[in-house]
């Protein structure tokens, strides 16, 4: 006899909503709002204080209206600049503050994207949502309450963002601006979100499909800023930037970022009446009847399961290598005669050259990204047990640690190939610029390479917490944005040193510029093999969840 199944009903497309499809929202939100107590209120924090410290290091850096003038006149000149963190419009102090902290609406739009699939798609994918779904609540309830977080932290984060601005005597209209800018995007990649759970029924497909169209709203962004503006219009974060805030602001632009989040929330709710519990829109494709030679091991089944994030983070990084070797030689026409900023760009970057210490900052910051891309790759531990696929494989020969060591392999080396073609972008476009390819690539090259150690503490850090305490595995990801929150305003909040050095990336050499130290690096790496094989002896002798 078959063993029955619980499955949602279908419904008719044309079947009118009733109360009854929402019973239940309440219970779902408690829940989510639990499970999201640590990584939500951080979030919010860092996106809604860190524009008002931009503004302020800005205004103790340029003190002089000539000197904002020259900031604002040299970066509007540079294409790579205006590719990576939009156009200025002015050279306001608001305007100048909140340039570079533009690209924080490219991050709430990730932050949102992996809090609606976590609690949709993923929640599916684990049978938690069959087992809840046989319950008194309704069809729409758990999309709604992760919809209801979303989107309120988006809102929150952009009435704290204005608040924080407003501190700083800047015009109301332009912290409100940015502010409505920063909620703006937020709650259309909430919807595109919303969208992507229901095509796929597999969670890493739908981060993966609301990621492409994040990286194309991005190149869009990127590409009309840096041309004649017109695919700009194409892309809600280049909605978010043509606000214009504290320059003649264009309160319009604010009309199709309500329509397109409304839009998508709407296409999603349709969605979901269409399919099944666990199902998705977009059929998966049935593998061939007998599995290739590369399948037979547990490093081949791997690599098939990375070299799709290993291909787009190789080719991300790449891109923003380009961008870094492009813009490094402006940087000395925008600091113009400011000492202040001279000295934070030397100290961050360990050199008397500018444009050393430029290139050297700028491969921290693609270090933190690398960083991102191996705590996502380690999560496919937790992903993997999570959905049950785990105990079935070592029910064999294959051990715990042959298994999860495959996933490791590809963490450690992932980032590592992704940031040598960004030493490779920014090496050669950095060359062409001053005629000196020779000795940029290499310089170029040993700014990427010091970061791995860094990047793999946060291995160490996600494996550790998979092995010891599985349930906090996601917790890496909070760790992870600790440290990017310790590194970008650290120094401008004047945190204590102790705090300071608790984010591994500080510690890393900073080529090109300054002397190449060997000792942190061998730090570094020890302790990220410590982090690993504590982790998988942990997982070694525990229970499978």
């Amino acid at each position: 006899m078959s063993t029955p199944t619980i499955s949602r009903p279908q419904f008719s497309e044309h079947e009118p909503v009733s109360n009854s499809n929402f019973t239940g929202t309440l219970h779902f939100l408690r829940l989510y709002l639990r499970r999201d107590r640590i990584a939500l209120p951080l979030w919010i924090l860092i996106f809604a204080s860190a524009p008002g410290l931009y503004v302020a290091s800005i205004s103790g850096i340029y003190t002089s209206p000539e000197q904002l003038a020259m900031f604002a006149a040299t970066t509007a000149a540079s294409p790579a600049e205006i590719a990576m963190y939009g156009p200025i419009f002015n050279s306001s102090l608001g305007s100048v503050g909140v340039w570079k902290a533009g690209i924080y609406s490219t991050l709430i739009a990730i932050a949102v994207i992996l809090t609606v699939i976590r609690h949709t798609r993923a929640e599916e994918e684990n049978g938690r949502t069959e087992l809840l779904d046989s319950t008194s609540v309704g069809r729409y309830s758990s999309l709604t309450a992760a919809l209801i977080v979303a989107g309120t932290a988006s809102i929150v984060t952009g009435i704290l963002c204005t608040a924080s601005l407003l501190t700083h005597n800047l015009p109301s209209a332009g912290s409100i601006a940015f502010g409505a800018a920063l909620a703006g995007s937020g709650l259309v990649f909430t919807g595109v979100a919303a969208v992507a759970a229901q095509l796929s029924p597999s969670a890493r497909v739908a981060r993966g499909i609301a990621m492409s169209v994040l990286g194309l709203a991005f190149a869009l962004r990127a590409i009309g800023d840096a041309g004649s503006g017109t695919l700009s219009w194409f892309s809600p974060l280049g909605w978010a930037l043509q606000i214009r805030a504290y320059a003649d602001e264009r309160w319009w632009v604010l009309v199709p970022t309500v329509v397109t989040a409304v839009a998508l929330t709407w296409v999603a709710y349709l969605l979901l009446r269409r399919r099944d519990v666990g199902s998705g829109l977009i059929a998966e494709r049935e593998g061939p009847a007998v599995a290739s030679a590369g399948l037979t091991g547990t490093l081949g089944l791997a690599w098939r399961m990375h070299r799709g994030t290993l291909a787009a983070w190789t080719i991300g990084l790449g891109f923003y290598g380009l961008l870094i070797g492009s813009a490094a030689k402006s940087v000395s026409g925008q600091i113009g005669d400011s000492q202040a900023i001279r000295d934070i760009i030397i100290r961050m970057g360990g050199s008397q050259s500018l444009e050393k210490s430029f290139i050297g900052y700028a491969f921290v910051m693609l270090g933190i990204a690398a960083a991102a891309f191996t705590v996502s790759a380690s999560m496919r531990l937790y992903s993997e047990e999570t959905a049950q696929r785990l105990e079935p494989v070592t029910a064999g020969t294959v051990s715990r640690i042959r298994w999860a060591s495959s996933h490791i392999v590809f963490a450690l080396l992932g980032p590592a190939i992704a940031l040598l073609v960004a030493g490779v972008a920014a090496g050669v476009t950095y060359g062409i610029a001053i005629g000196d390819v020779g000795s940029a690539l290499p310089s170029a090259l040993g700014a990427a390479v010091v970061q791995l150690p860094a990047v793999w503490v946060l291995t160490g850090v996600t494996v550790l917490l998979f092995g010891m305490i599985p349930r906090f595995t996601p917790v890496a990801w909070g760790v992870l944005v600790g440290f990017l929150f310790i590194f970008m305003v650290g120094s401008l909040a004047q945190l204590p040193q102790w705090v300071l050095d608790l984010e591994p990336f500080t510690h890393a050499p900073k080529l090109p510029g300054a002397p190449f130290e060997a000792m942190p690096l061998v730090w570094l790496t020890l302790i990220a093999a410590a982090l690993i094989a504590t982790g998988l002896t942990a997982f070694r002798r525990r229970d499978l969840r």
